[in-house]
């Protein structure tokens, strides 16, 4: 898994996933109406491993970073989004981009926004990545911080680590 998440940063810091700018997000294009939470799909599975049918049709890297992000609650319900998730879906953090429920019997209410959007996919793979490279959860939130406080939206209400 390590390989590929270095390949999947990578490929997504290179803008092969297409989503969200720094020129969309400074007022050339409405950002929070492309993050409506009224357009998202969702759909349960059995858990992290069976991924939902919309992502059937999306790039393998796409499929990884969701079946990752699912995997990483623990680290991504402390990162925060800078999209505009926060206002226009009522995300908490980036986690929310890719999962919407998880319930107790482990089965999971998957969210398609992550598909949607280059800066929720950026953040869940970087965050991973220097996770699985053993940074704590304090030195990625401050990175991720960091790197996208100027030219994005407004993070999420994300809690501090």
């Amino acid at each position: 898994m390590r390989v590929k998440s270095i390949i999947i940063v990578c490929l997504v810091i290179m803008g092969v996933v297409s989503g969200c700018s720094k020129e969309e997000l400074s007022g050339k294009e409405d950002h929070h109406d492309a993050h409506s939470a009224s357009h998202d799909i969702r759909e349960e599975t059995t858990g992290t491993d069976a991924l939902p049918s919309f992502l059937e049709s999306q790039p393998e890297d796409i499929q990884i970073i969701y079946q990752a992000a699912a995997k990483h609650e623990d680290l991504l319900e402390f990162i925060p989004c800078y999209c505009g998730c926060g206002e226009t879906a009522n995300h908490k953090n980036n986690y929310d981009c890719f999962v919407f429920n998880k319930k107790e019997n482990g089965s999971l209410v998957w969210d398609d926004h992550g598909t949607k959007c280059g800066v929720c996919l950026e953040i869940a793979a970087q965050s991973i990545l220097d996770y699985q490279e053993g940074k704590s959860l304090k030195e990625i939130r401050e990175k991720i911080d960091t790197q996208y406080k100027s030219g994005y939206a407004k993070p999420t209400p994300t809690p501090e680590v």
